[in-house]
């Protein structure tokens, strides 16, 4: 398995900047299927939305989002944002 990948990003989520996109590989195990481009694509579907936290642990709050179509196929997305930070970090992503 590979090392977390960072990417560049413009854009607002729970009315905060996001700079950062990181993608934990750990989708990579299972799902040969889903790569880097296809998970950037399913965060930009987040742009300018509010999203309630499935769970907080200290500063950093986790969030799913389940049945985000694309291409006419439905993913789920599991991120989360830190408190002071302007990333979402990318912790796993399947088709359902």
């Amino acid at each position: 398995m590979s090392q977390r990948r960072s990417y560049a990003v413009n854009m607002v989520v729970n009315g905060r900047k996001i700079k950062e996109v990181i993608i934990d590989p750990h989708y990579e195990s299972r799902h040969s299927d889903i790569d880097d481009a296809l998970i950037l694509k399913l965060v930009g579907y987040l742009n300018g939305r509010e999203f309630l936290a499935e769970e907080k642990d200290g500063e950093w709050e986790y969030f799913m989002l389940d049945r985000i179509e694309h291409g006419g196929k439905f993913y789920r997305l599991v991120w989360c944002m830190g408190d002071r930070s302007s990333l979402i970090g990318v912790i796993n992503c399947f088709r359902r």
